[in-house]
């Protein structure tokens, strides 16, 4: 994890009790902090974590859509008004932090809300990983089934054959595959 001393932080609140607290944490981990007025609709999107209070309309204020954060984002909860647990559930925070404030909580939601961001972006990334192979494999499996059926050559063959033009070309084999389909395409359609 980087270190904290590094991060920027942004701070939204309109309330006061605890602000103090809060504001000297941040800075004892030696984090860029900047408060801003909640008045200005969406939240900001120029900081690694977020922290801003709850609030019934924080799905809407959300400058991203929900699973696509760029910022861990922390909830302040209130100490005695009741919340919607259906709304914090929708908004996804990486961590919450209850009033009253303590200077262990307010680390302890930086490091589980940071975490918990890196994490979730982690799992985004593979799984776009994933549905890109995904594409290039069914991509191959058309060219192949295309390769085989121009030059009546067999499965293996046909995938030689793909590879070769990819490795002569320089180029991944999904591209060579992806412009057979698509070139088979123009010329006749192919079938699906």
């Amino acid at each position: 994890m980087r270190k904290l001393h590094e991060l920027r932080v942004i701070v939204e609140t309109e309330v006061e009790d605890q602000l103090d607290l809060l504001m000297r944490e941040l800075k004892k981990l030696r984090m860029d902090v900047r408060l801003v007025n909640r008045h200005a609709g969406t939240l900001p999107t120029d900081a690694e974590i977020i922290f801003c209070d709850y609030s019934p309309n924080l799905e809407r204020r959300l400058p991203w859509s929900i699973g696509e954060a760029t910022a861990a984002l922390v909830i302040m909860l209130p100490q005695t008004e009741p919340f919607s647990s259906a709304m914090l559930e929708a908004v996804t925070p990486d961590a919450v932090l209850a009033r009253p404030f303590t200077a262990n909580a307010v680390k302890a939601s930086v490091i589980m809300g940071l975490s918990q961001f890196r994490y979730e972006r982690r799992l985004r990334s593979k799984a776009a990983k994933l549905e890109e192979n995904l594409r290039a494999m069914r991509a191959i499996e058309r060219a192949k089934t295309i390769v085989m059926n121009m030059r009546s050559v067999s499965s293996e063959e046909a995938y030689q054959y793909i590879r070769s033009q990819a490795m002569a070309r320089r180029v991944p084999v999904s591209n060579i595959a992806e412009a057979i389909v698509s070139s088979y395409g123009l010329l006749g359609g192919l079938p699906r």
